[in-house]
């Protein structure tokens, strides 16, 4: 067994202001995901997309802590929202769901595009190269908070959280900040060109694609050593909320592969510099 090292939340304390190592991954989240997405457009010439890439942006943080509350409402506890419909705002009392937060970024990424004229799966393809990074981020934030721990296991690198009783269990936050996040960012980012090199092979909205596969993949694995969700348990005695949303997930995605490689046509679109 590995001690749990009992790392403060709160990274540091300004009279009532508090800033959460939780807080500071969203950041550093978003920060890099700008950083490597305007990194992108200028390699692609992606000019249409420059134009109204900081509006984009802010478009896509609300609809990540919107969609990521949300779907936490609906999938999650819901029972309990809607008998404390006041609390649904409360984002800053936990609870998000990245399920719900993937949803608020396509719906809100396919608005502001459609409106703007912009191609969406193009864009799609550069901004999910860059999400495992938040994705991982988020997930360390996790362990510091001790939250979201896993099952129990006699393991050498079992833990005892805080929260978790007496028993040793799986840092199943750590397993998937390296698949959601190290192993996931390592291939699209390696891929991230493809759909502007090779269009024919890999259209726009093929990263996307493989985003949604591989992250559910992955999540869909872990579940099987995360500790299930209290409120809602084993459906059918043996899967959890999040094996039914990424088994969803994967679903979509592989559909969004084939529909893209054999019914929607290619249009032309600036090349890598």
């Amino acid at each position: 067994m590995i001690p749990y090292p009992d790392i403060d939340p709160v990274l540091l304390s300004i009279g009532p202001l508090q800033v959460r190592w939780y807080g500071l991954m969203y950041l550093l989240g978003f920060t890099a995901s700008y950083v490597l997405v305007k990194r992108q457009i200028r390699a692609c010439s992606f000019q249409t997309l420059g134009k109204q890439f900081e509006n984009l942006n802010v478009v896509l943080i609300l609809s990540v802590i919107i969609g990521g509350r949300l779907g936490y409402v609906a999938f999650y506890n819901l029972p309990y929202y809607l008998a404390h419909p006041w609390e649904i705002p409360a984002t800053w009392t936990g609870g998000m769901s990245f399920h719900g937060a993937a949803i608020g970024l396509v719906l809100g990424g396919l608005f502001f595009c459609r409106r703007t004229g912009i191609d969406f799966f193009a864009a799609a393809d550069l901004y999910v190269a860059t999400i495992p990074i938040g994705l991982g981020l988020g997930r360390i934030g996790n362990f510091i908070n001790g939250e979201l721990f896993g099952r129990a296991t006699d393991l050498p690198w079992g833990m005892v959280f805080p929260d978790g009783g007496p028993v040793a269990r799986h840092p199943s936050q750590l397993y998937e900040a390296l698949l959601e996040g190290l192993v996931l960012f390592t291939i699209l980012w390696t891929l991230r060109y493809r759909p502007w090199q090779n269009r024919r092979h890999w259209p726009h909205g093929s990263l996307l694609a493989l985003f949604f596969c591989l992250y559910g993949l992955f999540r869909f694995l872990v579940e099987f050593v995360r500790e299930p969700d209290p409120q809602l348990g084993l459906f059918f005695g043996m899967v959890t909320m999040g094996q039914l949303l990424s088994s969803t997930m994967i679903a979509g995605g592989l559909a969004l592969w084939l529909w893209l490689r054999y019914r929607r046509p290619t249009p032309p679109s600036p090349t890598v510099a």
